[in-house]
């Protein structure tokens, strides 16, 4: 009996994890960067939006790259579930985006009412893909 009971549970690992480790999800974010104000962007990433992501459920980590060709900045950030990313209302984004763009613009010199100086190119959802080994 305890021979069938392993092997059932086995068998439901094996089906169930690929289906619980697929839960996570990576938020997308592309901007434009121009490179004369990347160490800008990047302080007022480490001073608005870093602090505040910490805070969040489902908050993983996130990774900000920097391409020098088209000077565009891409940041994939990672939640446990995607259930937990959608949960943040957009007045709170809304909230946190206003802070870090007044925070640039005086960095920079600019009116506050001038557009974001940083805008968003693309955004999208990366869900992780299991390979089935057979």
């Amino acid at each position: 009996m305890t021979r069938v009971l392993v092997f059932v549970f086995a068998i439901v690992l094996a089906v169930a994890t690929p289906v619980m480790a697929a839960t996570d999800v990576v938020e997308q974010l592309r901007l434009q960067v121009p490179a004369t104000q990347r160490q800008i962007w990047l302080e007022g990433e480490r001073s608005t939006w870093q602090p505040w992501l910490e805070t969040q459920a489902g908050f993983l980590g996130r990774d900000l790259y920097w391409d020098p060709q088209r000077e565009e900045g891409l940041l994939l950030i990672r939640w446990a579930s995607r259930e937990q990313w959608k949960s943040i209302s957009d007045q709170e984004v809304s909230r946190v985006q206003a802070s870090f763009d007044a925070l640039v613009k005086a960095e920079l010199g600019l009116d506050a009412a001038a557009p974001s100086p940083f805008p968003l190119l693309a955004e999208g959802e990366l869900q992780r893909q299991q390979l089935q080994v057979q």
